[in-house]
Parts: C-alpha cells; sequence; structure tokens
C-alpha cells in the first residue's frame, strides 16, 4: 500500500497531541500505576503480530503453539498439576469474571464469600452472574478474617476468593488456611493474583498461595504488570482442564469446533509481546527485577519516614500505603506538580506503587515534593 506522506504526516501529528496530554511512565512520575513502561523487546514482537487472530487457532498454529509455550512458562511459577490448564485473558478482571463463571457452573449456590479488599471486578461478576457477594472483614493487618469465614458459608455458598498482591497495599491473603476450608466444604477457590503473581514467586521464603495448596481451584494473574509486558493480557489456571468444557460453546464459523472463553477475536500481539519477554528474561531474570522492586520500595519507605510520615504497613510487595489525613487534598496537589499517586483515601492514604519504572533516583526527586506538599496541606 502507498501512503500518502503528507496525511500520515498530519494524522502522527494529531497522535503526538493527544498523547501529549498523558502522564508518562518513562520519567517515573506515574507512582500509583500497578501498570509499566514494558520491556523494550515487548514493542517489536508485539507489532509483528498486529494481524493474527488467536480465536482462529487453524489458520494461525505458529501463534497457537506460541501462546501454549508462554502459558507452560508461567504455570511453572505456580505448581500447577499435570491435570491443569491456562487459558489467555485480556487480563485480571476477565480472569476474574471467567473464574466465578466456571464455578457457578461446577457447584450450585450463588453466595460467593470475598474479603474486603478484593478488586472492583467483582461487583461486575456479582451484576453479570446474579451472585450475591459476602464481604468477610480484614484483620488489623489487612488481610482477611479466616475466623469469620466459616461463619458465612452455607448451603448456597459455592466459591471463596482468596488475593494474592491485594490492589490496596499488596497484601496476601491466608491462602493455606482458605485452602483448608475450601477443602473440607468442597467449595471452589480462586486467587487473584494479578499483581502479586510475578512477584511472590521471586520472594525469598513466601508463603505458599498457588496450586502447590490442594483447595486452591483457579488463579489469575497479569503480564501487563510485574510481568513487564504489553497491555494487555492476562492468563487464568484452572486446575482441572475439563472445566473449559464447562463454558465452551459451538464455534461453526471459524478453524474450531468449539471455543471457551469470553472473547472471540483475541489479538496475538499482547501474547507475542508477552514471550519476547519471558524468553529474554527468564525466571532469572525476573528474579532480579522483583529484588530491584523490593529494594527500591524500602528505600522510599525509609525516606517517606524521614519526613515525618508514617506507612500503614510494613509492605509485603513492592506496594506502601503512606497514612495522610486528608489523602485526596494531597492528591489533588501533587497532580498539579505533576505527580500521580493511589488514592486510598477509603484507608486514609495514598497508594505507592514501586514499578520498574519506579527507581531510587525517582524516589529522592519525589519525596522532596511529597513534603513540601505535606507542609503545605498541614499534614507534617
Amino acid at each position: 500500500m502507498v501512503l500518502d506522506r503528507d496525511k500520515v504526516s498530519e494524522v502522527f501529528k494529531q497522535l503526538e497531541r493527544y498523547k501529549s496530554k498523558d502522564y508518562s511512565f518513562s520519567n517515573g512520575r506515574i507512582l500509583g500505576s500497578m501498570c509499566t513502561e514494558p520491556h523494550p523487546i515487548a514493542r517489536g514482537a508485539y507489532l509483528k503480530f498486529l494481524d493474527v487472530n488467536l480465536g482462529d487457532p487453524g489458520l494461525f498454529p505458529g501463534s497457537k503453539e506460541m501462546e501454549m509455550k508462554l502459558i507452560e512458562f508461567t504455570g511453572k511459577l505456580f505448581h500447577i498439576p499435570k491435570t491443569a490448564t491456562g487459558l489467555s485473558v485480556s487480563g485480571g478482571t476477565e480472569g476474574n469474571i471467567t473464574a466465578i463463571w466456571i464455578a457457578k457452573k461446577l457447584i450450585n449456590g450463588r453466595e460467593m464469600i470475598i474479603p474486603k479488599h478484593v478488586h472492583f471486578s467483582f461487583q461486575k461478576i456479582a451484576s453479570l452472574m446474579d451472585i450475591k457477594l459476602i464481604p468477610v472483614d480484614l484483620t488489623s493487618d489487612y488481610t482477611i478474617d479466616i475466623n469469620s469465614i466459616r461463619k458465612h458459608i452455607n448451603s448456597n455458598t459455592f466459591a471463596v476468593v482468596g488475593v494474592a498482591g491485594s490492589t490496596d497495599l499488596g497484601v496476601i491473603d491466608p491462602i493455606s488456611e482458605l485452602s483448608e476450608i475450601c477443602l473440607e466444604e468442597h467449595i471452589f477457590l480462586h486467587i487473584d493474583a494479578a499483581f502479586g503473581g510475578f512477584v511472590i514467586p521471586f520472594l525469598e521464603n513466601h508463603l505458599p498461595f498457588d496450586f502447590s495448596l490442594p483447595g486452591v481451584s483457579s488463579l489469575s494473574v497479569d503480564f501487563h504488570k510485574m510481568g513487564y509486558s504489553a497491555i494487555p493480557l492476562g492468563i487464568l489456571f484452572l486446575r482441572d482442564k475439563n472445566w473449559l468444557d464447562e463454558i465452551s460453546v459451538e464455534s461453526t464459523c471459524i478453524s474450531i469446533k468449539r471455543q471457551a472463553g469470553l472473547l472471540g477475536t483475541r489479538s496475538a500481539g499482547p501474547i507475542a509481546a508477552a514471550y519476547a519477554v519471558t524468553q529474554y528474561l527468564g525466571y532469572d531474570g525476573y528474579r532480579k527485577i522483583v529484588e530491584k522492586c523490593m529494594e527500591t520500595t524500602r528505600y522510599a519507605e525509609e525516606k517517606i519516614q524521614s519526613i515525618g510520615l508514617s506507612i500503614i504497613r510494613k509492605p509485603i510487595l513492592n506496594i506502601l500505603g503512606v497514612k495522610l489525613r486528608n489523602p485526596s487534598k494531597v492528591i489533588e496537589v501533587l497532580s498539579r506538580k505533576g505527580w500521580k499517586v493511589g488514592d486510598m483515601s477509603h484507608l486514609s492514604c495514598i497508594r505507592i506503587v514501586v514499578m520498574p519504572h519506579v527507581t531510587k533516583k525517582v524516589i529522592d526527586e519525589f519525596i522532596p515534593v511529597l513534603e513540601e506538599v505535606c507542609l503545605e496541606v498541614g499534614e507534617i
């Protein structure tokens, strides 16, 4: 195709105009997002597969093979058994929806027990599937209160959700105890590890949270968070590959007879990007990224405390909650100065997510601004 250079130039001027209004990961000033600038190798890989539809794998068998290799690489992080399978999804929300869709097909009931720090996607799930959510209080360390779980279980309970890396503070629910309860009560246990899935396996002496626990039924993880890849991509793992039959439908217009999952057409771009990153980094590369992020998290914690502010709890993952009396006001002023942090007003704090683009240099630039703003609004 021959392109009109003048028209191309005009279109890209428009694109640059819109892009210039966005905040950027590249300068480190996005401190409240669980996404990051993708690894450089992800870009070229993504573009190479722009025309590939993984919803029609008979036309693109090589791309389908690549997807399965990616699922295999990732599944080893979570000790998936031979009976298990993985399904690529657009991210944590779709992974959570699909997991609970399957759970509801497998087990009669319409009540689902969730911790109060669960991701907001479960509100969508409740609306879509006519499910009653049963929120359980958190303990003083902001994890689900195990002692309250049994009180809420009844004949109508079909699923329990545990979180491995909460969006609020990055805490990990006591998954071992949840596993025991769900095994005993014959309840589906889904683990939302969208953020923590690419952090926890690389931490020393971490508690089990995955399929090494017999009560875990499914687990979702995101590549576009700590997987260091392009938006959007997640993987949902299921203990039993036959469970996909519960949600598969006849697909007469494409190259396969049945298709499972929410999406029909699926771009192979994100799959290729994630595959390229995993092949380039390997498990050891991911471990080094996590170690660096955790080191910067501890550094940020010390710097925050040095200006007279407190952390809401000791960080487990690379997320910090900074206690404030009026977080909304601090966020407003920080935003005017070009810094974006997470709004955790319901916990009286702001959230700082120490993603790979957040370096010690970025922290050194941010802390004086935070101190200035907090002095201005009367926080310190």
